[in-house]
């Protein structure tokens, strides 16, 4: 085990761990702890070394088997570390689709760690990360939001230049996949520009179609029996009880019985 301490960016805390350390650092807050088993099993590091050199080396780094040697020249030192980093955050994408993976970061979902919409109707809904392209070094990370189903930047400059592919393409849907009680019921109202009550023309034909949109997209729900509404609170979507959810599943199933007779 690493005896070595490591110091992050600020200069003022020390850990022992590499993990612990690279977590620590400011700008790595979206990023989870990833199980050294997970790291060190082969398998998940497949065609990771066509992004990063000598990947080996760097899962050593990783899970403190080996330290960066203090006497090799400083271009050496800070190519190995970077190396060692953006292996973990490539590994990071792969690991958050895992069960286990999925658990951590819904810990953080919890906290707000990712932070909240910005769009007033979402009511503070918890965002998401998501990468626009599995990819490395195509586009950055974005923030997802599960009410209004769109995607913003992060507000913090040092979240905006991490990768989108630490997060990968898949997270958000897998994620509400596997929390299906997190998906929030779907706030149907818009915001209508008005001058003293009566809207501009020009808007007013955008809102029309706006409106009609909105009313597709509610029947569309209404017929696949999904919730929605316009004063629907915000964040967390509330558990359904036990004794609720089996009533409204047995009502879906005599619904969708009488369609099909």
């Amino acid at each position: 085990m690493a005896s070595q301490d490591y110091v992050t960016d600020s200069g003022s805390e020390y850990t022992e761990y590499w993990i612990d350390w690279f977590l620590g650092n400011k700008g790595n807050e979206y990023f989870c702890d990833v199980d050294v088993e997970y790291i060190t099993d082969r398998f998940n590091l497949t065609g990771l070394n066509q992004y990063v050199d000598r990947v080996s080396l760097s899962v050593d780094i990783i899970t403190d088997r080996q330290q960066i040697n203090e006497e090799q020249p400083e271009e050496v030192k800070r190519q190995l570390e970077e190396n060692a980093k953006f292996l973990y955050a490539l590994i990071h994408a792969r690991f958050i689709i895992t069960l286990r993976g999925l658990n951590k970061m819904l810990e953080k979902y919890r906290n707000g760690d990712f932070g909240f919409c910005p769009r007033v109707y979402c009511k503070l809904t918890p965002l998401l990360p998501i990468g626009l392209s599995d990819t490395p070094r195509v586009e950055s990370v974005k923030l997802y939001c599960p009410n209004c189903e769109d995607i913003y930047n992060p507000k913090s400059t040092r979240h905006s230049s991490i990768d989108g592919a630490f997060f990968g393409t898949s997270f958000p849907a897998m994620f509400l996949q596997t929390y299906p009680e997190l998906v929030p019921t779907h706030n149907s109202d818009i915001f209508t520009p008005k001058i003293f009550g009566f809207q501009i023309h020009d808007s007013a034909k955008l809102t029309r179609w706006r409106s009609l949109q909105k009313n597709k997209l509610i029947l569309d729900m209404e017929k696949k029996n999904i919730d929605h509404g316009e004063e629907v609170p915000g964040g967390f979507a509330k558990p359904i009880p036990e004794y609720e959810r089996a009533v409204k599943n047995s009502a879906k199933r005599q619904r969708e019985y009488r369609s099909r007779n």
